[in-house]
């Protein structure tokens, strides 16, 4: 057993009672050398929030004193939440006065002030900071007489930071700058910093997105090291390669992605066996051939995690020689993969498979819009260019119903959420936005990366060796409770009262489909769900409704599916003993949690570029109307969502011909004098009043019912 454990043991016993550090050294009978490391051992486990030093200095475990380690989720007014370490916690409320300087995203220690009665959070107060996250904030400098703040465009981080006149360092007002913390915030004190950094001015070209990448603290380039790698790889697959592994270029491979994609990491091929079953092969690039462990490449792929896609640029995970060249499975090139081979019946069953080390040569590299324009609407013109793979196209149609009807028989759930395509001309100004749907290509390439993804995840669970599970767990009964309240309100109900099965919410997936309200309720349902993350213990995809299920498919841009290739290529070549193993089960779990981080900052990091260049967008059209559904209630307006998925706030200030309140038990907005009531769903008329594309909010006024 280590020190480590051994000072949790000591601590967990009922009779400990907390001691001082020369105590704690007396009783393991230390002496010497031995307890300079001990404290040190003490100092980490402190750091990372496992024990606490009391203020007479005595240690105890955190978890036996009341308090609670997690991070700071904050919010504008000043007040925030505690997302807790420990996954199996809810959030605790902390009153803005109960924050003592921390801000959002920092890790911290929480005391338990207040158990919080049915229904209600328990509330907690901040006793230390054990990790600060904001070193340097992206804002807005405004400057004044002998000194200047900066407004942090985080709308979560609640303070301004104060600039003294000395360390304002050229700024001017209405600059976008990079602010370095140099005094932390106190009670009724703001923190202090000095500006670092300058990116140009409100609306610049260009600076809007820079602010973001800043904000979210994304790399913008390769470190040279990591470059001089990147550069020195081969570009072209050598023969001896080929030889050592499965030679696939004979079969009829090809991609299938976005018109744009450069990073091609997934082929597919399909064949009719005798028997009447599909063998459906699914290619993914080998990048793990290329970025070994712990080289520069490798270590800077786990930091960043995985690939960053904003609305103008994409921040790879990877150097363009590997994503764009020699891992890109590029046609007529050569080019090394692990490939699955899935025998699958007409039922959808996986009744055979085969992982290999293989090599293919790529037929085609095919379009989604192609692809589905001959499929959908037998068309002429797509026909022509698909003549060579038109035939395994039905194949693979016929196969992607069979494996979507299968996923429904047991329950999956189909989020089919119309996505926002922003359409900019070349100077990044947004010129149109327009929803883009999910057509049978891109239907098929998703079932077929699904079910390779559920094939590795149920082998390796059955191979009993670590692995890196995507895992959904199962929904809190309190959130599916208060989302059965809302759907009331349209007349929908799940049932199912201690647990729910997948199932009764596909049924309502199906029941609101076409419906005004489907957007709606799928994303008050979306929200009601727990966020998927990785894992090395093994789960179910609640929304899959899957037993197993894993990311394999995606090693150019997902670091976890770059963790998996390397388990499965040792797994098959017969090196994966014991030692490996036992290494394995200590990395897997930090690996897990870091690229569940990363992946949740890749995704707000997309969500705010989304944001900004809907509200540019919107800002050239202020005075405009359109028709738009009722998307959400609060206590200050309601949010209204147009066609194109562009949302706005109606504020309650600006409803101006009653006074008008939210009742929240009947879940409506209701005027006082007049009793007109608004429901979620219901279908409005808006006009554009204004948007702040700092913010990146756009308010929106009812039409008044005389001037439709």
């Amino acid at each position: 057993m280590s020190l480590r454990e051994n000072i949790i043991e000591l601590m967990e016993k009922k009779v400990y009672k907390p001691m001082l550090k020369e105590e704690l050294a007396l009783q393991f009978g230390l002496e010497g050398k031995e307890i300079a490391i001990f404290y040190n051992v003490l100092e980490d486990m402190e750091k990372e929030g496992v024990i606490i030093k009391t203020r007479n200095e005595r240690y105890g475990l955190v978890e036996k004193m009341n308090l609670v380690v997690g991070k700071i989720e904050g919010n504008e007014k000043g007040f925030g939440f505690l997302i807790p370490d420990d996954k199996t916690k809810e959030d605790i409320f902390i009153p803005a006065e109960d924050m003592n300087g921390a801000l959002h995203g920092d890790r911290v220690i929480l005391r338990i002030i207040s158990r919080g009665a049915p229904g209600k959070k328990e509330e907690g107060e901040v006793i230390r900071i054990l990790e600060r996250t904001n070193d340097t904030i992206v804002g807005t400098f405004e400057s004044s007489k002998n000194f200047g703040f900066v407004i942090p465009d985080d709308t979560r981080l609640a303070y301004d930071i104060f600039v003294s006149k000395s360390d304002i360092n050229g700024a001017k007002t209405n600059q976008k700058v990079v602010v370095e913390i140099t005094r932390w915030p106190e009670k009724r004190r703001n923190p202090e910093g000095k500006i670092v950094e300058i990116l140009g001015y409100v609306g610049e070209k260009g600076t809007d997105i820079l602010s973001i990448i800043k904000q979210f603290k994304l790399p913008e380039e390769f470190p040279q090291k990591v470059q001089t790698q990147a550069n020195s790889i081969e570009q072209t697959v050598p023969q001896e390669e080929i030889e050592k592994r499965v030679d696939l270029r004979e079969l009829n491979t090809f991609t299938i992605d976005g018109a744009d994609a450069k990073d091609l990491d997934d082929a597919v091929s399909i064949e009719k066996l005798s028997n009447g079953n599909y063998k459906l092969g699914v290619h993914i690039a080998d990048v793990s051939h290329y970025v070994k462990e712990r080289t520069a490449l490798d270590k800077e792929a786990y930091k960043r995690g995985n690939s960053v896609y904003l609305v103008d640029r994409v921040i790879p995970m990877l150097p363009k020689e590997l994503s764009n060249g020699i891992c890109s499975l590029n046609p007529d090139k050569d080019r090394l993969t692990l490939s699955v081979l899935m025998e699958i019946d007409k039922s959808g069953n996986v009744v055979d498979h085969e992982i290999v080390e293989g090599v293919i040569k790529s037929k085609a590299r095919l379009v989604y819009e192609d692809v589905s324009d001959l499929l959908e609407k037998d068309d002429e013109k797509a026909l022509r260019k698909l003549e060579g793979v038109s035939e395994d196209l039905r194949m693979m149609e016929e196969l992607c119903h069979i494996l979507y009807e299968k996923r429904e028989r047991r329950g999956s759930i189909d989020f089919d959420f119309p996505e926002a395509m922003i359409i900019l001309d070349e100077d990044g100004i947004p010129v149109d936005i327009v929803k883009e749907d999910r057509r049978i290509a891109n239907r098929m390439i998703e079932e077929f990366m699904l079910v390779c993804n559920e094939t590795i995840a149920e082998h390796f669970y059955w191979a009993d060796v670590p692995f890196l599970y995507r895992i959904h767990e199962e929904p809190d009964m309190e959130r599916i409770e208060e989302f059965n309240k809302f759907i009331h309100n349209f007349g929908y109900v799940i049932k199912g009262s201690q647990e729910v099965h997948p199932k009764e919410l596909q049924l309502l997936t199906k029941e609101v489909k076409g419906k005004k309200e489907e957007t709606l309720i799928n994303t008050l349902l979306l929200r009601s769900l727990k966020k998927a993350r990785y894992s090395s213990e093994e789960d179910i995809h609640f929304g899959l409704a899957a037993k197993y299920y894993s990311h394999f498919t995606a090693p150019i841009r997902r670091y976890p599916d770059l963790q998996i290739h390397r388990i499965v290529k040792s797994y098959i070549s017969g090196r994966l003993n014991s030692d490996e193993q036992d290494r394995l089960n200590v990395l897997l779990p930090k690996v897990a949690d870091h690229t569940s981080i990363t992946e949740r900052t890749a995704e707000e990091a997309e969500r705010e570029v989304e944001d900004l260049k809907k509200a540019e967008y919107m800002s050239t059209r202020i005075g405009n109307s359109y028709e738009g559904i009722i998307s959400s209630l609060t206590h200050f307006g309601m949010y209204v969502q147009l066609d194109n998925t562009i949302e706005g706030l109606v504020h309650f200030s600006n409803m101006i011909d009653d006074y008008y309140y939210f009742d929240e038990d009947k879940y409506y907005i209701i005027g006082e004098h007049t009793n007109k009531i608004y429901r979620l769903g219901d279908t409005v008329n808006i006009t554009v009043i204004n948007t702040d594309l700092v913010k990146r909010n756009i308010d929106f006024m009812l039409v008044p019912e005389s001037k439709m």
